[in-house]
């Protein structure tokens, strides 16, 4: 596996610089480039793995420290081991070789019995991601993000960041998508909505979960599914996430994010989540970057207490 991974030189926290890939628990990787579109450029994203962990490198040196979002330290009494393997050696316009490397390196991390977290990278990675989840059964998606992404193809790519979710829908282990957090133009015209529908996807909208509450989302989620989460960052409110290429106002805010992937680890088996769409160069002072890395640090002790 190394073999695919520049290594970093800072890991994200709570992962072991000592801690090898195949002992660990749970693996963090990053993708930085996924499938390109034609005249679209995708260089945006390909800092987001590593503006993430350093988002969090003076936090990480007080892993013994409480954590009030936790009530503990974050990763609890210690026994849940974290690896870093570094980023995958993506490029911008080689899909092909993207998407196999990231299959790759999910496939081993899951045969290895420890849980894939993937930083992106463009909206296109979480396609090879999910492909490689086959393995372990019937998966229920949990898609955080104020797009649907079901069109079929965008520019002649059926395999960009428009399409996620019609592809997962496509895969015979996908049994379920929950869709949340969807506002604004979503991405879809009539059609998409009315197949992502009649296909099964539950759409709660922004608008239901803030009146509704987590009750919105867990009523689709069945108790014990295996489950993923992929989390476009623009699924935040863009007052606390301008750092995306598509800011929407009325979007989740952390404590929202937080509490949601707290809720679903409590009700199902998380198997594998992924961050995405962060965009390191809209990020003026610094605080987009440490809101979504304190996201996934709360996924690592979510996990690490389960």
């Amino acid at each position: 596996m190394p073999a695919m991974f520049d290594p970093v030189k800072i890991p994200f926290m709570g992962a072991s610089e000592e801690t090898d890939v195949a002992d660990a628990d749970l693996v963090v990787f990053g993708a930085p480039h996924g499938t390109p579109y034609r005249d679209i450029d995708n260089k945006p994203f390909a800092a987001a793995p590593d503006t993430l962990r350093c988002a969090l490198e003076e936090d990480a040196r007080w892993l013994d420290h409480w954590d009030f979002d936790l009530d503990g330290p974050l990763l609890g009494d210690g026994s849940f081991a974290v690896a870093d393997a570094g980023n995958l050696r993506t490029s911008p316009l080689d899909g092909d070789g993207n998407r196999q490397l990231i299959r790759t390196a999910t496939a081993q991390i899951v045969d290895s019995g420890a849980i894939p977290l993937m930083i992106g990278g463009d909206d296109s990675t979480p396609i090879p991601f999910i492909e490689a989840l086959a393995p372990l059964g019937g998966l229920t998606i949990i898609q955080v993000d104020a797009h649907i992404d079901w069109r079929n193809e965008r520019r002649g790519e059926p395999l960009g960041y428009s399409s996620t979710m019609r592809r997962a829908s496509e895969l015979d282990h996908v049994e379920a998508i929950i869709q949340v957090g969807i506002r604004g133009l979503g991405s879809a015209r009539r059609a998409e909505v009315e197949i992502a529908r009649d296909w099964g996807a539950k759409i709660v909208t922004a608008r239901e979960f803030h009146r509704d509450g987590m009750e919105a989302v867990l009523k689709h989620l069945k108790s014990d599914a295996n489950c993923m989460i992929t989390l476009d960052c623009d699924a935040l409110d863009a007052g606390i996430m301008p750092a995306v290429m598509a800011p929407t106002p009325g979007g989740l805010s952390y404590l929202q994010s937080i509490d949601l992937i707290d809720a679903v680890i409590a009700k199902s088996r998380l198997v594998a989540f992924d961050m995405i769409e962060f965009v390191p160069e809209r990020d003026r002072d610094g605080t987009a970057a440490i809101t979504a890395a304190r996201i996934l640090a709360n996924v690592l002790g979510c996990l690490a207490r389960k």
